[in-house]
C-alpha cells in the first residue's frame, strides 16, 4: 500500500482572503483555509477603526504565513518607493502593492531589484500584464469582477494573461482579483490561476453545500436512533 502523507500537494491555486478584518483574517487562518492577504486603502478605512495603518500591517503579517498585499498611495515613482521600503520594513511577508501605471512599473522595477516582493494592481488587459511581468512582477491582479461590471469578460482575461505567461516562461504569479461569487474561484483554478483573493463572505461560501447540510443531519439522526457513544 502507497501512504501518501497529508502535505504530499506540491502546488495547488493559493488562496488568499482580500480584507483588512483582523477577526475574519484571525478565523481563516486558524483553520488554514488561506495562503496570504490582500488589503487595499478602502478595505483598511473600513477596518481600521482608527487605528494606524501599519500597525494593522503588522498584525495582519503575524497571523499569516504567506505574502500580505500592502499597498502605497503616492503617485510617483520617488512616493511610491519610499512608502513601500517602509512598508517592506515592517515585517518579512509584506508585499508591496503598486498600480498599473509608468510610475508603478518603475518602482516595481526597482522594489523588485531591492528583492522586495511587488504585488502589481488594477489590471484590465493582457498587454498590462504582460508589462508588469516584465517590470518583474512578483503578483498580477487582474481585477475580473470590475470586467464583468461593465459587461466584459474578467474570466477571459486571466485565460489570456496564463498563456502569455506560459509562452515566455514568466515567473509573474496571476493572483485573480475582485472576485465575486465562488464560480470565479472554480474558473481561477481550471484556468491554472496561480491565486485568488476572495472575500470573506466568497471564502465561507466555498465550503457551503446544502446537500453536505442535508447529509449531517441524516447521518446524526441516524446514531441517535442508535442510543449509544463514542
Amino acid at each position: 500500500m502507497i501512504f501518501f502523507p497529508f502535505n504530499s500537494i506540491a502546488y495547488a491555486m493559493k488562496i488568499f482572503l482580500d480584507t483588512a478584518d483582523l477577526k475574519d483574517i484571525r478565523r481563516a487562518a486558524e483553520a488554514g483555509l488561506i495562503d496570504g492577504v490582500t488589503t487595499n486603502p478602502t478595505l483598511l478605512a473600513r477596518a481600521s477603526g482608527g487605528e494606524d495603518a501599519k500597525e494593522i500591517f503588522r498584525q495582519i503579517a503575524e497571523m499569516v504565513d504567506g505574502p500580505v498585499s500592502a499597498e502605497v498611495v503616492g503617485l510617483d515613482a520617488d512616493t511610491m518607493l519610499a512608502e513601500g521600503r517602509r512598508l517592506a520594513a515592517l515585517h518579512p511577508n509584506i508585499v508591496i502593492k503598486v498600480p498599473l501605471t509608468e510610475d508603478g512599473l518603475k518602482a516595481c522595477r526597482q522594489l523588485r531589484s531591492e528583492d522586495i516582493g511587488v504585488n502589481v494592481t488594477l489590471c484590465f488587459s493582457p498587454t498590462q500584464a504582460l508589462l508588469a511581468a516584465k517590470a518583474g512582477a512578483t503578483f498580477i491582479s487582474p481585477f475580473v469582477g470590475r470586467l464583468d461590471d461593465i459587461s466584459s469578460d474578467g474570466m477571459q482575461l486571466i485565460s489570456q494573461i496564463r498563456q502569455i505567461y506560459d509562452n515566455y516562461g514568466m515567473d509573474t504569479e496571476i493572483l485573480v482579483a475582485s472576485v465575486r461569487h465562488p464560480q470565479h474561484v472554480v474558473e481561477a483554478a481550471l484556468m491554472g490561476a496561480d491565486c485568488a483573493t476572495i472575500p470573506p463572505k466568497v471564502l465561507w461560501q466555498l465550503m457551503k453545500h446544502p446537500l453536505t447540510d442535508l447529509g449531517i443531519e441524516a447521518f446524526l439522526e441516524d446514531w441517535k436512533s442508535m442510543g449509544q457513544e463514542l
